[in-house]
Parts: structure tokens; C-alpha cells; sequence
């Protein structure tokens, strides 16, 4: 009997304690913090056990060009604001003014942006969500934008095109990106979750490529990327990307999960896609095409050369 009991007892002392909103990454898993981790997550919410599932993996050859995926219209994306950045526990947040506006792009009505966060490995390692041909990227941006007429996130996300998510991805650069370091300095303040700093004014420009860049990208229809995984989301993936320099990307994994763990690896692994189409805008494969045509071109006209 008294087996029995101290069975039990050790039991009791391995047993997960999971509670319905205790999500977490895998980095974070571990024998004394065994919360959910990404393949435990449709038990924290059913939806993210659903078929249209975010992130994925964009096998570029099998991706079918549509015309309609048309030049983006940026509203008042240079406006200046004065931000909150916050670490949220999973991520660093900044919510924006509903005054930055996109259209185009094969969006059937326009969108507001409501906030922005980021995804990241570790130390500048592989930490991007979604990947390009199984290549990921150091870190990820998320613009995130609701339908025009709505006046909150979670009326939005009850609208099967309710939200829709710029994705940006990042890459090493040998000098410091400026345009960053007002977000870069501010996060030695908001170290622990629920750490938050004001930032001085900044806009959703200064932190994506120059529009001129933002004609070649992908779009399919997916979740959300964290836990309600709320199927509402239009995903628009540029293949132009941010630089930043190892130090502005080691700069993100000081940050601390909870726990005062370091938040790295803050990235949901890539999910099936289920029979899903992923399309693109062209631009790249006309510009590849273009380049492909002139290089011929000028190996004949070598060739034609006197000697």
C-alpha cells in the first residue's frame, strides 16, 4: 500500500501542469516547465488542430502566378507615431493608430493596420515562421491589419478575410540598419514580460523596404500563428528583405520568457498545407525571366564578336 501511495506521489510530481492558456514555444518546454508546446497547441485551442493552418513552407516552383496580385497601395505608412513596445511574454508587440491603410495587392476591400510584432531564433539564428524553399530566415515581421470597418481585433478575426498580415523577412547586413534603432535601443528596457517602453516617432516605413521593392511576394489564406490560431487571416509574404546587423538581431534574444528564460526561438514550426494554393505576384520571375533573356542575348552578341 504504501507503494502505491508513493507511486502515486511521484506521479503527481511528473504530471504536466498544463492549463488551457499555458502555450509556449518549443525553446521554452523543458522537465520543470512543460507547458504546451506547438504540437500540444489544439489543446490549448481547438482551431490550431484546423486544415489552413500558419505558418508554411512556400515551395516557390509549385506556386501559380496570379494576375490579380497587383501593386500595394501603402496609405499613410509614413505617418509618425508615438508608440508603446511592449514584450508580451511570447514577443515584442507595438500597437499602432488605425491611420496606415493598405489596398491593392488582390485584396478584396482595405485593411488598417492595428500592430506589428516579430518573430526570431537565437543570437541571429534561424527563427523566421514561414520559409522559402525550407530556407528560414533570422527573424519575421508581422504587420498585422483588420478590415477598414471594424473597430477591434476580435470583431475582425470572426470575418473569414477579417485580418490580413504583412510578412516581412530579415537578413544579415554588415552595417547597423538606422531606421531600427529606435526599437533595438528600447528593448534593453522591457527585459521581463510586461516590460514596456515608449518609443520615439517612428513610422511602418521606416521599417519595411521601400515600396518600389514591394512588387514580388506570395499570398495564401492561413491562421493566426499563435494560439487562438483563428483561421481569418489573408497572408501577404514579400521576398524583399530587411537588413539589420547580427547585432541589432542578437540585440532581440536578451529579451526574457516569464520564467526570465531567454526569449529565443519564439517560431511556430510549419504546418501541412493541406491541399492549399499558394500564389505570387510574377515579378520576380519576369525579373528572373528578363535577366535570363539579356544574359543570352549578350552571349550571342559575344559570339558574333571578331576575335
Amino acid at each position: 500500500m504504501q507503494r502505491l501511495i508513493l507511486a502515486a506521489l511521484l506521479a503527481s510530481l511528473w504530471t504536466p501542469s498544463l492549463q488551457a492558456g499555458d502555450w509556449c514555444y518549443q525553446s521554452q518546454f523543458s522537465c520543470d516547465h512543460q507547458c504546451k508546446a506547438p504540437d500540444q497547441w489544439n489543446q490549448a485551442n481547438g482551431d490550431c488542430g484546423g486544415n489552413y493552418q500558419s505558418p508554411i513552407n512556400i515551395v516557390t516552383k509549385k506556386t501559380v502566378k496570379d494576375e490579380r496580385l497587383t501593386a500595394f497601395q501603402f496609405h499613410n505608412y509614413q505617418q509618425l507615431f508615438r508608440g508603446t513596445i511592449k514584450n508580451n511574454g511570447h514577443s515584442v508587440q507595438v500597437d499602432v493608430p488605425h491611420l496606415s491603410i493598405i489596398s491593392g495587392g488582390g485584396l478584396t476591400s482595405s485593411y488598417k493596420a492595428v500592430q506589428f510584432h516579430l518573430h526570431w531564433g537565437k543570437d541571429g539564428g534561424p527563427g523566421s515562421e514561414h520559409t522559402i524553399d525550407g530556407e528560414q530566415y533570422p527573424m519575421e515581421l508581422h504587420i498585422v491589419h483588420m478590415k477598414h470597418h471594424y473597430t477591434d481585433l476580435a470583431t475582425a478575426l470572426a470575418d473569414p478575410e477579417g485580418v490580413a498580415v504583412l510578412g516581412f523577412f530579415y537578413q544579415h547586413s554588415n552595417n547597423r540598419n538606422q531606421k531600427y534603432e529606435p526599437i533595438v535601443t528600447a528593448l534593453s528596457s522591457i527585459k521581463a514580460t510586461n516590460g514596456n517602453s515608449s518609443l520615439p516617432s517612428i513610422s511602418l516605413a521606416q521599417l519595411i523596404p521601400p515600396e518600389k521593392n514591394l512588387t514580388s511576394f506570395y499570398r495564401y489564406k492561413g491562421s493566426l500563428t499563435t494560439p487562438k490560431c483563428t483561421e481569418s487571416v489573408v497572408w501577404t509574404l514579400f521576398e524583399s528583405p530587411v537588413p539589420l546587423s547580427a547585432d541589432q538581431l542578437r540585440a532581440f534574444s536578451q529579451l526574457k520568457f516569464h520564467d526570465g528564460r531567454p526569449m529565443v526561438g519564439t517560431f511556430r514550426p510549419v504546418q501541412p498545407l493541406n491541399g492549399r494554393q499558394v500564389f505570387h505576384s510574377g515579378a520576380t520571375r519576369i525579373l528572373t525571366s528578363s535577366a535570363i533573356l539579356v544574359a543570352a542575348v549578350a552571349a550571342a552578341v559575344g559570339l558574333c564578336q571578331p576575335n
